[in-house]
């Protein structure tokens, strides 16, 4: 491995402009207008793929954007890992509040920032780069390697699915690898084990089939915004405990070890608020912070629509009202159990002054792994030798969907390899990733197929 290590330290400077070429791509794909922006960033991966020798490299077509797949099979005998990650991108909307273009990667202060830096751009880059160095000094790799990278994650995954299902065969493995994910702190390399899950739905109000004047309809008609935000506040108590009924009843409680276990992690709460600029922490009682965000469901307001919002005043009643909400969900609850019970509760809460539409948008199933899985331990181990210190367990509160159907379609389990940090702004602006933490990333990238390959089949 030392030729290998010495390979990646010395081509540290390059890795950044490669890096920063990907991160130029517009990959938006909430965006109909970055289409073709959508298109290019796949075909640069897949040009990328075959320059560090992978092989079999091509785009597969599904109803929306292509996956990008490739391989490198040439160890008989040793496992097999299936990498996913994606080359999509989240809008960059409010465009005012990035400090530098968002697509023109900047580093400051050892940070490197653009949109798609921490997600997943900069994580899937990183295991290019561990192939590459490889196949540089030795010729081969001491696994056998598959890549599918999707161009549809932030918009929900809808055509993974039938892809992996269509590909069942070219996609057999001993193991699935995933680098979007992030570390528990900065200096506190991490490996997640559990995953929530999510469900997402839209809600539309009409209340009239046109705006009208609040002076001569006010008192007479329902206002919908008012209406929608009467029902937004009947969703949860004061507390923050969901009133859908039914929406506990089967969530898996946490055990008190793992409890424990979290009670050591060094998680500081006056700190966490300062960071975010939160004036008080909020959530369900007799569970802390962590433990809401890692390990019990939730319901929240994403976006809200209606009505004037532009400056100066407008005196309307709107027509329409619109709400986003989505539900994290935590083992075991099922996403479309959880929209059922939603829906009927939703379709209860609104008056016949209104009519309700509403839209389920899109979901994906809690995850959860044990942390004594072989793979796992082995991606410990390669984590250990990269950061130079031995990595945390924890859950994430985020979701990944396709990790339940590499479970349920492939019967494969999943490790969770990530370098982000919890203030790189993912999905915001200012997203950045740390330097330091993309190069050890490398690093143990690269270590973790040489450890991966000494696990028995």
């Amino acid at each position: 491995m030392d030729k290998v290590i010495d390979f990646i330290n010395v081509n540290r400077e390059r890795y950044l402009d490669e890096l920063k070429a990907l991160l130029a791509i517009p990959s938006i794909s909430a965006l109909p207008q970055h289409a073709a922006d959508v298109k290019r960033c796949a075909e640069w991966c897949a040009d990328e793929m075959r320059r560090i020798g992978l092989q079999n490299v091509r785009l597969v077509s599904t109803p929306g954007n292509p996956v990008v797949y490739g391989e490198w099979m040439g160890a008989p005998g040793a496992p097999t890992i299936l990498f996913y990650g994606h080359y999509d991108v989240q809008p960059v909307d409010p465009l005012d509040l990035w400090e530098s273009p968002p697509f023109e990667a900047t580093i400051r202060d050892g940070e490197i920032f653009a949109r798609g830096a921490a997600d997943d751009k900069g994580q899937v880059f990183m295991h290019f780069k561990a192939v590459e160095a490889h196949l540089k000094q030795n010729g081969r790799l001491p696994v056998n390697i598959k890549f599918i990278l999707e161009g549809e994650e932030e918009v929900g995954s809808e055509n993974l699915d039938g892809f992996v299902r269509a590909h069942k065969q070219e996609l057999a493995a001993d193991v699935v690898v995933i680098s979007d994910s992030g570390m528990f702190d900065r200096g506190i390399p991490s490996i997640c084990y559990g995953l929530r899950g999510l469900v997402y739905f839209q809600i539309d109000l009409r209340g009239s089939s046109t705006d009208l004047h609040s002076g001569s309809f006010g008192g007479a008609v329902a206002n919908p915004a008012f209406v929608l935000a009467q029902m937004i506040a009947q969703m949860k108590d004061r507390g923050g405990r969901v009133k859908i009924p039914g929406f506990y009843a089967d969530v898996v409680p946490l055990q008190e070890t793992e409890r424990e276990e979290w009670k050591k992690l060094p998680f500081n709460e006056k700190k966490y608020k300062k960071d975010f600029g939160i004036p008080k922490l909020f959530g369900e009682s007799d569970y802390t912070t962590l433990e809401r965000t890692w390990a019990r469901p939730t319901l929240e307001v994403n976006g809200l629509l209606s009505g004037f919002t532009g400056e100066g005043a407008k005196t309307v009643l709107p027509a329409v009202a619109m709400a986003k909400i989505s539900m994290r969900l935590v083992p075991n609850q099922d996403p479309n159990a959880i929209a059922e019970l939603f829906e009927a509760y939703v379709k209860k809460l609104a008056p016949k002054t209104v009519t309700l539409k509403t839209t389920r948008m899109h979901g994906g199933k809690p995850w959860m792994t044990s942390f004594d899985n072989p793979f796992v331990q082995a991606a410990g181990r390669a984590i250990e030798k990269g950061f130079g210190k031995r990595p945390v367990f924890t859950r994430e509160g985020g979701s990944i969907p396709v990790v339940s159907t590499f479970q349920e379609e492939l019967g494969l389990p999943s490790v969770l390899f990530g370098v982000g940090l919890p203030d790189e702004n993912a999905h915001a602006p200012n997203e950045k990733l740390d330097v330091s933490n993309f190069h050890n990333g490398i690093i143990a990238s690269a270590y973790l197929y040489d450890e991966m390959a000494h696990i028995a089949r």
